[in-house]
């Protein structure tokens, strides 16, 4: 009686571990998302990187995130200058745009006889000045650790986004110059089996007080591994929807001088 008792118990355990279990998720009908970047090279001020991608959200179990292709996309100037922009692929519209100080644009979408908009400007960026490494970092003193530095400009309120990457991995942070105004400071990359040969690329962008505190928030919630990864919470850009205040899209309209260094680990 008990050899059966425990065979009829396994049983029973081995049979739930085979049910199915539905989840059901709340949906919502898709919305636009545009990732509007425009960059500056502060070394040169040539155009590093300058498109308008638009996607729309997806449900939780598609893998692929569908792109729009039929959009109308311009940008124009505060002296009456339109930018027309063409469809190139994977949802990346482009145009010969090159922004300059002083002066707000205004990205104008439409899409679905629906009109979405923003202003912004150009927003400067201090200069990464020289990489500094020390092989003695992490919880085993073994890890290389990069730290980019920069001067920033006194009596200026001053906001950052920085980016470092390689193939061992990115890491992006929002900072702003409220305890370093005027002085010199540094950013710091660090990044698992980081060794010598590898190539590291810094960015440090110029980006407006609601970039910041935007980004800040993307970051939090992300873990800091990228802005367009799946985000607990609505995250609001500076886009709106003029058409319908309710269907607003998500992302952001960014113009930035950004500084370059790339940096081949010792």
């Amino acid at each position: 009686m008990r050899h059966f008792l425990i065979l009829l118990i396994v049983g029973v355990v081995f049979s739930a571990c085979e049910d199915v279990i539905d989840v059901d998720l709340n949906t919502a009908p898709p919305r636009l998302v545009i990732e509007a970047n425009f960059d500056i090279l502060k070394e040169n001020g040539t155009t590093y990187e300058s498109f308008v991608k638009l996607t729309t959200t997806t449900s939780f179990y598609d893998d692929e995130i569908p792109i729009v292709d039929d959009a109308i996309v311009t940008i124009s100037d505060e002296n009456g200058d339109v930018y027309a922009f063409s469809y190139w692929e994977d949802g990346i519209y482009r145009a010969s745009f090159e922004p300059v100080e002083n002066t707000e644009y205004t990205l104008q979408v439409i899409y679905e006889d629906e009109v979405y908009s923003a202003t912004t400007q150009l927003i400067t960026t201090a200069s990464i000045e020289y990489i500094e490494q020390r092989n003695d970092g992490g919880f085993d003193g073994k890890q290389v650790d990069l730290k980019a530095y920069f001067t920033d400009p006194i009596d200026e309120e001053n906001y950052y986004y920085f980016v470092a990457t390689s193939e061992r991995g990115t890491r992006r942070n929002v900072t702003n110059d409220e305890f370093f105004n005027g002085n010199t400071t540094f950013l710091s990359y660090r990044a698992e089996d980081l060794a010598a040969g590898d190539e590291v690329l810094f960015h440090l962008y110029g980006v407006s007080e609601e970039f910041h505190d935007y980004m800040f928030i993307i970051l939090q919630q992300t873990g800091g591994g990228g802005p367009f990864e799946t985000q607990p919470a609505t995250v609001r850009g500076n886009i709106i929807n003029e058409t319908d205040p309710d269907n607003y899209p998500f992302g952001y309209f960014r113009i930035s001088e950004v500084s370059l260094f790339n940096y081949v680990v010792e």
